[in-house]
C-alpha cells in the first residue's frame, strides 16, 4: 500500500545459531590435525614427506561432499543434509582417533572432509536466504566468524590438551559434536523444504552460469591457496622453524584468530556499504602486508614481540575475507540451483588447496621460509585483482533461473 514501509524481515536467530555452531566445529575437526600431525606421524610412523598429503585429504574430499550436500539441498531440504554432514565429519573424528594405521586415519580424514564441504554450502545457502538482501553480507560475514573461533580452538586443544590426554582421546572427544546433527534435525525451526523448481544438472553449464561459476571458483582458489597454505604450515613453523616457545606459538596463533574474527565481523558492513569487490581486495592487500614481514624479516619480528603480535593481528583481519564467500555466491546463483552452484564453486576451491599444502611443503624445502610464505602472498594479490572479473552483487535480489534466460555473464 503506498505510503506503508514494508515489515523488516527478522533475523534467523534459531536457524543462525545452528549454522554457526555447526560451521565452528565443522572447522575445528578440519584444521586439528594441523595442530597435532607430529605425535600423530610419530605414533602411526608416518615419514614427515607424507604429512602433507594427510593435510590436504580432506580438502580434496570437502569438493566431493559439497557437490552432493548441495545438491541433495535443493532437492530434499536443508535442514536434513546440514544434520548428515555434521553427522559424517564426526564420524570422521572417531574414526581417526580409533585408526590403528595410516590408512584408517586417512579414511576418517576423507569423511571429515565429506562432511566439512556439505556443511558450509548448506548452512550459508539457508542464512542467506532467510536475511533481508541489505543484511545478506553482515549476516554471511558474522556466520563464516565462526571459522576463527574453531581455529582457536584447534590451537588450545593442539597446543594444551593433546601434551596432556594425547591425541586419539582429543579426536574421539571431538565426534561429540554429532550431537550438534541431533538437535538440528529434531528442530521445528530449521528451515526443510526444497527448492521450489529444482533446476537440472545441465543448469549450471549455461554460458551466463557456467562463467560466473568458473570465475567465482577462480577467486576461491587464490583466497582459500592464501589461507590454506599459510595456516596449515604455520602452526610447525613457529614452533621448529621460528624457534618459538609453545606458549609464543599458541599466543600467536590466537593473535591471528582473534584478528581474523574482528576481520570477518568488519568485512561484512563494509562489503555491504561499498561493495564486494573493493572488500576483498582491501583486506587481501592486508594478508599481503602481513605476509611479507614475516617471510623476509621474521627474526626482527621475532626479536620485538610487541611488533610480531602487530603482524600476526594483520594476518589475521586480513584473512577475515573469507567472510564474504557465503553472501558473494548466494549472489551468483539462482535459487533453483543454489545448494549444487554454492557447494560446487567453493568446495572444488578448497579441494584444490591439497596442492596448495604440497607446494608450500616443496617452496620450503627448496627456498626456505621465504618462499613457503611466498606462496600465500602471491595468492593473496592475486585475490585481490582476480575478484574484479566478477559482477558486483551488493544489495541484489537474489536472482532466479529465469535472469539468465538472455545468457548474460
Amino acid at each position: 500500500m503506498p505510503g506503508v514501509s514494508p515489515p523488516v524481515r527478522a533475523f534467523p536467530t534459531r536457524l543462525f545459531l545452528f549454522a554457526f555452531l555447526g560451521w565452528t566445529f565443522d572447522f575445528y575437526d578440519l584444521v586439528l590435525f594441523g595442530f597435532i600431525k607430529d605425535p600423530v606421524a610419530r605414533s602411526l610412523g608416518l615419514a614427515h614427506r607424507y604429512e602433507a598429503w594427510l593435510l590436504g585429504v580432506a580438502l580434496s574430499t570437502s569438493g566431493v561432499g559439497g557437490i552432493i550436500a548441495g545438491r541433495l539441498a535443493d532437492r530434499v531440504g536443508k535442514r536434513s543434509v546440514l544434520s548428515v554432514t555434521i553427522f559424517i565429519y564426526s564420524l570422521g573424528s572417531l574414526v581417526c582417533g580409533l585408526s590403528g594405521s595410516v590408512w584408517t586415519f586417512i579414511v576418517g580424514r576423507a569423511l571429515v572432509g565429506l562432511g566439512v564441504g556439505g556443511e558450509w554450502a548448506v548452512g550459508h545457502g539457508m542464512v542467506a536466504e532467510a536475511v533481508a538482501a541489505e543484511r545478506r553480507g553482515r549476516a554471511s560475514a558474522l556466520l563464516q566468524a565462526g571459522e576463527p573461533v574453531g581455529v582457536g580452538i584447534a590451537a588450545v586443544v593442539g597446543y594444551l590438551l593433546v601434551p596432556l590426554v594425547g591425541w586419539r582421546a582429543v579426536l574421539i572427544g571431538s565426534s561429540a559434536t554429532a550431537l550438534i546433527a541431533f538437535a538440528a534435525r529434531n528442530s521445528l525451526h530449521l528451515p526443510s523444504t526444497p527448492a521450489t523448481s529444482p533446476a537440472p544438472l545441465s543448469a549450471l553449464l549455461r554460458p551466463g552460469i557456467l562463467s560466473r561459476a568458473v570465475r567465482a571458483w577462480l577467486l576461491g582458489v587464490f583466497k582459500l591457496g592464501t589461507y590454506w597454505s599459510c595456516y596449515t604450515w604455520l602452526p610447525s613453523i613457529l614452533l621448529t622453524r621460528m624457534h618459538q616457545s609453545v606458549g609464543r606459538s599458541l599466543t600467536w596463533i590466537v593473535t591471528a584468530q582473534i584478528g581474523q574474527f574482528i576481520g570477518m565481523l568488519a568485512f561484512g558492513p563494509f562489503a555491504d556499504t561499498f561493495g564486494r569487490r573493493k572488500a576483498f581486495t582491501l583486506f587481501s592487500l592486508l594478508t599481503a602486508a602481513a605476509l611479507a614481514p614475516l617471510a623476509f624479516a621474521w627474526r626482527t619480528l621475532s626479536a620485538e614481540p610487541a611488533l610480531f603480535w602487530s603482524v600476526m593481528l594483520l594476518l589475521g583481519f586480513g584473512s577475515g575475507c573469507t567472510a564474504g564467500f557465503g553472501a558473494l555466491l548466494a549472489e551468483l546463483f539462482p535459487t533453483e540451483l543454489r545448494g549444487l552452484g554454492m557447494g560446487t564453486t567453493y568446495n572444488l576451491a578448497r579441494t584444490v588447496q591439497l596442492w596448495a599444502a604440497v607446494l608450500v611443503g616443496w617452496a620450503f624445502d627448496h627456498a626456505g621460509l621465504p618462499g613457503a610464505l611466498g606462496v600465500p602472498l602471491t595468492l593473496a594479490l592475486a585475490t585481490a585483482s582476480w575478484v574484479w572479473v566478477l559482477p558486483e552483487t551488493r544489495g541484489i535480489p537474489l536472482p532466479v533461473l529465469r535472469d539468465f534466460d538472455s545468457q548474460r555473464p
